[in-house]
This record gives structure tokens, C-alpha cells and sequence, in this order.
């Protein structure tokens, strides 16, 4: 499949920033023995990040508005399509020294009525680390640098690797993932919280992951991801299993049996 030009722009973004990313994370590793700790340096880097993003993109279409996790939206065009951006998804495993983390660059249109936003049409999750490249396009499939991706193909949970997202201070429901982690944890052969949620996703895309449950996450978290699983032939809705172009507040992913069955079991445990 030839890359596009929309997907090259956002791939060299992604590296230039990565590429710094990839400098402060070395410089964090040292900070973890100061008595101040990396958490000032670890804001810096993330806007900084956010800047070169920005700064390349804006470059590139200059008529796009964007959606960015710590600059919020700025210049809106309802005629426009807009980038949805997080610069550092995984910020407390950057913070801590874990080499787990990724940039989420994705592109929604507005819709043709004027009447808001509509579909993502292209995404890419890009983990600086191990320097791989996840994209998708609108009906041209997800894949990884240049191999096609498929979600799992395993039918039966009892065969299937789960991921999540735990709640903590101040974000989510620890009660409601309580129960419905009481309710999926005896049904597989295993959950894994790796703390990036874009990452996450794409890793269901790839059939790493065979599905994916989490809520209370933010657009610029899995505009992109969302858009790889169903390009991938996955299936990503929330809770209540409605299907929107960007699934943030609740989110279930996985291959066509594998996300029936936790959505009944997800739903079941909400009702219960």
C-alpha cells in the first residue's frame, strides 16, 4: 500500500518529535535519583513535544484547526478538516522511566451539514522507543510501517489477552471498573493496563491485544487508535454499544465475537 501525503506529514511530524522525546526520556532516567524528581522536566517535554507537532502540522495545512490534550482547541475552521493530538500518551510511564509511551496524531472532518464534527480519516500512533509506526486511512486499512494489520482472530475469551485502563486520582470510576473486571478477569486468559491507551489500541489492531475495555479517556486519546482497530476489522464502541467516529468516554474494542462478548459482560456488570 503507497503511503499518502497526508500520512507522510504526519509520520515525519511524529518522528521529529519522537526523536526528542526520545532524548528527554534518556535525561528523565538520570532525574529519577534527584531529590526534585522528573516531574517539572517531564511537563516541558511533553509541551515541547506538542510544539513541534503543532509547529510541523501547521506548516503543512496551514488552513486545519486543532485539538490538542494541553493546548486545547485553537483555530477552529468548521470547513476545515482538524488535527487531534496528544504529544505524549503515557505520561506517568515517561515519568517513572518506563519505556512505554507514544504520540496520537489523528484527523477528523467536519460533517457535510456544518452541523459539528464527523468521521476520523486518518490516524497514527507513534511509540518513539521502538521507532514503529501505526496509521490508518479511511477505507485503506491500518497497518504498521508497511504490513497490513488484522485484529486477533480468536473467538473464545478463554484463549484471549485483555487490556484496560485503571482508574486513578480524581479520573474514572473505581467501583464501576471494579465490577466489570470482576466480571471479564475469571472469563480470560488475561488483562494487562500498559498505560497508554493509543497504544493500547493499536496493539488490538495488530492482534497483540485480542480487545480493550476503559472510560473517562479524551479524544486526542483514541481518535487515532479507534480509527486502527476498525481498519484493522475490529469492532470499537462504548458501553452501551453505539458505534461514534471518536469512542472516548467508553470504550470496548475488539474482533466481531470477542466485542459482543464483552459487551454483554461489561454491560451486565454496569447493571448489576
Amino acid at each position: 500500500m503507497a503511503v499518502s501525503g497526508l500520512i507522510r506529514v504526519m509520520e515525519r511530524a511524529a518522528r521529529k518529535a519522537g526523536g526528542r522525546l526520545r532524548r528527554d526520556f534518556g535525561e528523565v532516567e538520570h532525574l529519577q535519583v534527584s531529590r526534585k524528581g522528573p516531574a517539572d522536566f517531564v511537563s516541558k517535554a511533553d509541551l515541547a513535544a506538542e510544539r513541534t507537532l503543532y509547529d510541523e502540522l501547521r506548516q503543512a495545512r496551514p488552513d486545519w484547526g486543532f485539538l490538542l490534550e494541553e493546548s486545547g482547541e485553537i483555530d477552529p475552521n468548521p470547513d476545515q478538516p482538524r488535527w487531534i493530538i496528544d504529544p505524549l500518551d503515557g505520561t506517568s510511564n515517561f515519568l517513572h522511566g518506563i519505556p512505554h509511551f507514544a504520540i496520537s496524531i489523528a484527523v477528523q472532518e467536519p460533517k457535510l451539514d456544518g452541523s459539528g464534527w464527523g468521521d476520523v480519516v486518518a490516524g497514527l500512533v507513534y511509540q518513539p522507543i521502538t521507532d514503529q509506526t501505526f496509521w490508518a486511512e479511511k477505507s485503506r486499512g491500518a497497518w504498521l510501517h508497511d504490513a497490513r494489520l488484522r485484529v486477533s482472530a480468536r473467538r473464545h475469551l478463554s484463549e484471549s489477552l485483555i487490556a484496560t485502563g485503571v482508574p486513578y486520582h480524581a479520573h474514572g470510576d473505581f467501583n464501576e471498573w471494579t465490577r466489570i473486571f470482576a466480571a471479564i478477569g475469571p472469563q480470560v486468559a488475561g488483562i494487562r493496563r500498559f498505560g497508554s491507551a493509543s497504544l493500547d489500541l493499536a496493539w488490538v489492531a495488530a492482534g497483540r491485544f485480542d480487545g480493550f475495555w476503559e472510560s473517562d479517556l479524551a479524544p486526542w486519546d483514541t481518535a487515532a487508535g479507534c480509527l486502527l482497530v476498525r481498519e484493522a476489522g475490529g469492532f470499537v464502541t462504548d458501553y452501551r454499544g453505539r458505534s461514534e467516529a471518536i469512542c472516548d468516554k467508553q470504550v470496548i474494542a475488539g474482533n466481531d465475537p470477542l466485542h459482543s462478548r464483552l459487551h454483554k459482560l461489561v454491560a451486565g456488570a454496569i447493571k448489576g
